[in-house]
């Protein structure tokens, strides 16, 4: 599917693919909104082993449910200001005045379950840390290996997954540890994110930026807390 470029002439781009009228290209997703572009350029697939980073960003796929991630991202300064900056610690001891609290925000998603999920969930991600020593050991654990992912990284591979053999897994074991709103499409949706995988296409300038990173980055290795 090729694109138009500024001037209205086609760019003949392999499908999935688009030319910004910066010249550079990107995946098909990344122009509808200014700060998907920002995302898409800047945050999505990048490797992050932040704790706290991690914890937020499950948390938000998991407010995302039935909702679009740009509806999640335009108010996420607002959870953090909620949700005490998304730290385990503090999250989890929340209590129903917290809750009251959170149902009164108009800047986030007032959605009880989810609130009520988040609070939860931080819990579970203390023990997590507990175990695992971080909550990214445990959670990197679940980046897949090369030999499952698609050989081409090109629209017809990447457009349609949403759930893989590796989210089900890692969103069944977040359920077996007492976790909520941790479903295979919003775990996978969370490995991209976070950079467990690239699913940056072929031709997407932030492929590049994105491999080097994963090639460069330390995984977390699991080390029980003291």
């Amino acid at each position: 599917m090729g694109t138009n470029d500024a001037d209205g002439e086609s760019d003949d781009l392999p499908e999935g693919l688009q030319r910004y009228e910066d010249g550079t290209v990107g995946c098909w997703w990344s122009s509808t909104d200014d700060d998907y572009r920002r995302y898409h350029d800047l945050e999505w697939g990048q490797p992050v082993v932040d704790d706290v980073r991690l914890f937020e960003k499950v948390c938000l796929e998991g407010f995302q449910s039935g909702l679009s991630w740009l509806t999640i991202l335009r108010k996420r300064e607002n959870f953090r200001e909620a949700f005490a900056g998304f730290d385990p610690e503090v999250v989890a001891g929340f209590g129903s005045a917290d809750v009251d609290r959170l149902l009164g925000n108009a800047g986030i998603i007032r959605h009880r379950g989810k609130i009520e999920a988040t609070i939860n969930n931080a819990a579970r991600a203390r023990e997590l840390a507990d175990e695992f020593g971080t909550l990214a050991a445990y959670f990197w654990s679940w980046e897949p290996g090369p030999d499952v992912r698609p050989d081409r990284a090109d629209y017809a591979a990447i457009a349609p997954l949403a759930i893989t053999d590796a989210s089900t897994a890692m969103s069944k074991d977040l359920k077996r540890r007492g976790w909520r709103f941790v479903g295979p499409t919003t775990a996978y949706a969370f490995m991209q994110a976070m950079g467990l995988v690239n699913d940056h296409l072929d031709g997407c300038a932030a492929r590049e930026r994105v491999e080097a990173a994963r090639t460069a980055l330390a995984r977390p290795q699991p080390s029980p807390a003291a």
